[in-house]
């Protein structure tokens, strides 16, 4: 089964937790991923509450899976930083395999903070986000070509 982004963003907590819970681990992803931030699932925050997560804060991640690490991109400028550790593992939630990105050894800032991703639609991966192994929120990260927005920008015709 595959999701939009626009799909997960007005889901439930169940409903993602289901749509994770569903997807497969899926390969580690390469390069720059744009990322969105789910606060708030169910309610009518979650978009506001994203975009100005987007503009001010977090704007996704940036894989190197050769050497097992990714930096997160932040801010308006795209400032790569907090380093983490990327590789297949066991999900908090089931224990079936994910993506962790670890933050325990390569982070002061985010020590206690763990990410997991499934795939869950062609370039759109569905992540949670556990601090000191609780559910905080959930992200979608997916890679910049299936940004519909983008794609509409491309088929515009010029002038």
């Amino acid at each position: 089964m595959s999701f939009t982004e626009s799909e997960l963003l007005t889901a439930g907590n169940d409903r993602l937790e289901e749509v994770f819970r569903a997807g497969p681990a899926g390969e580690v992803p390469r390069g720059p991923m744009e990322g969105t931030a789910i606060l708030g699932a169910g309610t009518g925050l979650v978009r506001p509450v994203a975009a100005l997560i987007r503009l001010a804060a977090w704007r996704g991640k940036v894989f190197s899976p050769e050497g097992g690490y990714l930096s997160n991109r932040l801010g308006p400028f795209d400032v790569l930083a907090v380093v983490a550790r990327v590789a297949p593992g066991p999900s908090l939630l089931d224990e079936r395999e994910c993506i962790v990105i670890d933050y325990s050894r390569t982070s002061l800032v985010a020590r206690g903070v763990r990410d997991e991703i499934r795939q869950v639609g062609p370039g759109l991966y569905l992540g949670v986000i556990w601090l000191f192994g609780t559910r905080i929120g959930w992200f979608t990260l997916r890679t910049p070509e299936t940004d519909p927005g983008a794609r509409r920008e491309r088929e515009q015709p010029a002038g």
